[in-house]
């Protein structure tokens, strides 16, 4: 059949380069990458709205603090308890073995925006919108780096653009690796796309201020939907989800929708205030200085 010659060969290195025992590889290089990306994008945010650098400098600590430390933690918990609960050094000391989760980051990044917001007296939900346009274009680019790692796979496939992840079967011959989804490009380019759209949410619209929170909705929906159909295609991670009606990552993916579909429609009705001139946060920040 023409579907038997029609496949991906994939055998790629993770390993960008190394130095003794110190390996750089393309995923921790795509984490370092987000990060650098959400800083970047706040700073011109911020630069646009008239607000000072030290808002970006509390922010981006905390973010990026609760984007990696929830990543790790949200992995240990969610997928390997069992292992974890007994071993809990390694889930820091582990950490270069890989294993990190994407619901956890999200909760991570949630928690450092609160606190942002607290010190600064701005609305929880100014960073919400925001953050989302770095979130997915940051996503988009770690799906990548699983793509190189040949981790996080697809089921088995005859679909013609179907990959073989030579990695994963050492030692069998290349006829009889099996065809696998390439689920990290799907889930790539649905991130991807959710981050042109919010670009043209924010830039050409600017929806952020003028009906606060739908970028935030709109930004869950395109990671979280998309991640909730994408695990149909995708091998189970670990073995307790084998007979489960939804894995683990459709299961964690569903209160992010129902808050998408929340937060959309709060927004739809204008029911999140982002604050006037006279109030705006930029303003509370100038206040807050002053008073000290």
């Amino acid at each position: 059949m023409l579907n038997d010659f029609l496949y991906v060969v994939w055998d790629c290195d993770p390993v960008m380069f190394s130095i003794g025992s110190f390996e750089l590889r393309y995923y921790g290089l795509a984490w370092a990458l987000t990060l650098l990306l959400g800083e970047r994008f706040f700073t011109a945010f911020s630069k646009r709205e008239g607000f000072g650098p030290q808002i970006v400098e509390t922010g981006f600590l905390w973010i990026a603090l609760g984007a990696v430390l929830g990543a790790r933690v949200g992995h240990c918990m969610f997928y390997d308890f069992a292992y974890y609960s007994q071993h809990p050094i390694e889930i820091i000391t582990g950490i270069r073995d890989g294993g990190m989760a994407s619901h956890g980051s999200a909760l991570g990044m949630l928690l450092g925006m609160w606190i942002t917001s607290r010190k600064y007296k701005m609305p929880y939900v100014w960073w919400l919108d925001r953050i989302m346009v770095p979130v997915s274009i940051g996503g988009a680019m770690v799906r990548i780096g699983n793509l190189i790692n040949s981790e996080i796979v697809g089921s088995v496939t005859d679909v013609p653009w179907g990959f073989k992840f030579v990695r994963n079967f050492p030692g069998m011959t290349l006829e009889n690796i099996p065809v696998q989804h390439p689920s990290q490009l799907y889930e790539a380019l649905c991130y991807f796309t959710t981050f042109v759209i919010l670009m043209w949410m924010y830039y050409k619209k600017d929806m952020a201020r003028k009906r606060a929170g739908i970028m935030f909705g709109v930004g869950l929906v395109g990671i979280f939907v998309t991640r909730f159909f994408i695990e149909m295609f995708k091998v189970n991670q670990e073995a307790f989800e084998e007979g489960m009606l939804l894995n683990m990552g459709q299961l964690l993916s569903i209160p992010f929708i129902i808050m998408a579909a929340l937060v959309i429609w709060y927004g739809a009705k204008g029911k999140f205030k982002i604050g006037t001139p006279k109030t705006s946060p930029l303003a509370a920040v100038e206040t807050n200085k002053k008073r000290k």
